[in-house]
C-alpha cells in the first residue's frame, strides 16, 4: 500500500513538530496504542496541546461533549 504522508500532513493536528511519525498514520496509531494513548487527530487542537493523549483524557472529553 502506498503511504499518503504528504496528504496526511495537511490534516495532521499534532503539535509535536519533530515527531518522526508525523504524517505516517499507521506508525502513529501503532505507537500511541502501545502506550495506551490515542493519536493527536482524535482530539481537538486545544485538547491536543496538553499532550495528554491517554484513553482516560479522551473519555473525559467525550463525557463533557468536547470531542
Amino acid at each position: 500500500m502506498e503511504c499518503k504522508k504528504e496528504k496526511n500532513l495537511s490534516a495532521c493536528v499534532c503539535t509535536y513538530s519533530s515527531c518522526p511519525r508525523k504524517g505516517v498514520c499507521c506508525d502513529c496509531l501503532s505507537y500511541h496504542l502501545k502506550n495506551r494513548e490515542l493519536p493527536a487527530c482524535c482530539f481537538t487542537q486545544e485538547a491536543e496541546k496538553t499532550f495528554d493523549r491517554s484513553f482516560e483524557h479522551f473519555a473525559r472529553l467525550v463525557t463533557q461533549n468536547k470531542v
